[in-house]
């Protein structure tokens, strides 16, 4: 190899290492979530383990830094289950994920405390995924606290019937980085030493609201906390665009590409493979 070419894949090599970036998978023991081929729970309500295990397996081979294991559909009018059913559905998997997977990491997409003490019996430490940033359980933030797990909190602004209310911000980005300096607070309090920032994309905002808090996500770096951006094929894109979720994926990777440029550290994807080739894609352009 001559010293241009050395030169060459030394440059490359650095441009690629050069923003710490996590793509983090997602699995959904759920028969209803919005992007039907993400659907891991049969008619029988019952998941097909070795088919989730080679689906998570699938996902790091493909280059997932986390996967995200979520037994409740979070879409708009989901019926949610109790928490005795949503611990029916995790429990097959949590028993056998260490055994499977030893040196991996995950997180678990839930809001209830009671659920994050049965994870961590099982599996030990994890990243506990809450949408409702501690607002719906009024033990997670403790429990995330005193078993020291790293917390995502969502800002999804409480789950009123009035879809107009909900949606009202007086700017919806400045609302929301409200909403997180007093989470701030609250984390200090409870003890949660590390905490990352999801806005809630799709949660209690319109189509255009949305698109806002995607154009302003850089704000969102003050808070010196790792973003967690989830906008994969929400209807963000699929309503603005007038297709269905399985139709948006290339657009899903426009706006990922759009949120690395922001300021995002996570994205949360159903695609890995194709995500992760947008990371790369990124960093090629650092």
């Amino acid at each position: 190899m001559d010293k241009n070419s050395s030169w060459c894949g030394a440059r490359t090599e650095m441009q690629l290492s050069s923003k710490e970036i996590t793509v983090m998978g997602i699995i959904n023991l759920t028969g209803d979530s919005y992007y039907s081929e993400s659907r891991c729970l049969g008619a029988d309500g019952s998941i097909d383990l070795a088919q989730v295990i080679k689906k998570i397996g699938d996902m790091f081979d493909e280059g997932a830094g986390i996967v995200d294991i979520g037994a409740c559909s979070t879409r708009p009018g989901a019926a949610l289950p109790d928490e005795e059913e949503e611990w029916r559905r995790l429990a097959p998997l949590m028993a056998v994920l260490k055994k499977e997977f030893p040196r991996r990491l995950f997180s678990v997409d839930t809001f209830r405390a009671g659920i994050v003490r049965k994870c961590f019996d099982s599996i030990g430490d994890f990243v506990v995924n809450d949408i409702s940033a501690g607002e719906d359980d009024p033990q997670m933030l403790d429990t995330a606290g005193k078993l020291g797990l790293t917390y995502v909190a969502m800002h999804k602004r409480g789950v009123p019937a009035d879809m107009q209310s909900r949606c009202s911000y007086s700017d919806v980005s400045e609302d929301v980085m409200e909403y997180f300096r007093d989470f701030a607070a609250r984390a200090e309090m409870a003890g949660i030493k590390d905490w990352i920032l999801d806005p809630g994309f799709g949660f209690a905002k319109n189509i255009e609201q949305n698109w806002q808090l995607l154009r302003e996500l850089g704000k969102f770096s003050a808070f010196g906390r790792k973003v967690l951006v989830g906008i994969s094929r929400k209807s963000m894109i699929y309503r603005l665009m007038g297709i269905t979720p399985e139709e948006a994926l290339p657009q899903t990777q426009v706006l990922n590409l759009a949120a690395l440029e922001r300021g995002a550290s996570i994205l949360r994807v159903h695609d890995v493979a194709e995500t992760v080739r947008t990371v790369t894609a990124f960093r090629m352009l650092q």
